[in-house]
């Protein structure tokens, strides 16, 4: 009987643990929906998550919706950041670590051009292909802190 109660115990714990995950969660693509313009999410490289310091995970069908929620939303206690990526679709970054390739020739779901690369090596080969602009994080705030100001 203690042995039953000590697995009840165990299960419950990691329920709760579970519960409270702040890693980012499997995006239905298809089925779930953009929390900042509300479209349905398809693209497979370009969706992102944020997830606030309580655990909430917030949806988007690309990384430039998450920014210009993040922007609207400035006391939003964010525990992190995530994004799709462009050499392995579905997976999930830390958007801080990604390098981000601006380019007309690679579109994303709202306009933006805007694609994440785990790393500046395949961001690199991608640009000499097809061309465009690099930006590490801190650059692509600046960059669209600057043009929601326009």
């Amino acid at each position: 009987m203690k042995s039953l109660k000590k697995i009840g115990a165990i299960f419950l714990l990691s329920l709760l643990f579970s519960a409270c995950s702040k890693s980012p969660k499997m995006i239905d693509y298809g089925n779930d929906g953009c929390h900042f313009c509300k479209m349905t999410i398809v693209d497979k490289i370009h969706g992102a998550e944020l997830i606030t310091d309580k655990g909430k995970v917030s949806k988007f069908d690309a990384t430039e919706c998450m920014l210009d929620y993040m922007q609207k939303n400035i006391d939003l206690p964010i525990g992190s950041l995530h994004t799709n990526y462009y050499e392995t679709p579905t997976d999930f970054i830390v958007a801080q670590d990604a390098t981000f390739l601006i380019s007309e020739k690679l579109p994303s779901p709202m306009g933006a051009n805007l694609t994440a690369f785990k790393t500046k090596e395949s961001a690199d080969k991608v640009l000499l292909e097809i061309g465009g602009k690099l930006y590490s994080w801190n650059e692509l705030l600046a960059q669209f802190k600057s043009n929601l100001q326009r």
